[in-house]
């Protein structure tokens, strides 16, 4: 991968951070994890906000490529995009093997010294 090619990887992964970074949009997430297919007005109910506020929501993860919808009129079903939180997990992955294998040069937590 080149550098422009990881630069553009790097600001996907981090609008879909960003999408993530809100409470509602965690349930909203959980919630068509469990129940794919789901229809707006359903999770609006289950999620307990304001049909516009559940709209502006859905409207950023969408964005963000983290969940798909189809529209079938009157309704628009939505459910997550198979693949879009695939990078932000592996960085995540890479991150915590990271962790485990580094020799970082501090041997004791700040409050000891």
């Amino acid at each position: 991968m080149t550098d422009t090619d990881q630069d553009e990887a790097d600001v996907k992964m981090a609008a879909t951070a960003k999408a993530l970074g809100h409470p509602a949009r965690l349930r909203i997430l959980r919630l068509l994890a469990r129940t794919p297919g789901c229809i707006g007005g359903d999770i609006v109910d289950a999620v307990g906000l304001a049909q516009s506020t559940v709209s502006e929501h859905l409207r950023i993860l969408k964005e963000a490529g983290v969940i798909e919808g189809q529209i079938t009129p009157p309704r628009v079903c939505y459910s997550l995009a198979p693949e879009a939180l695939a990078p932000l997990a592996a960085l995540i992955r890479d991150l915590e093997i990271a962790e485990r294998e580094a020799g970082c040069c501090v041997t004791q937590p700040l409050a000891e010294r």
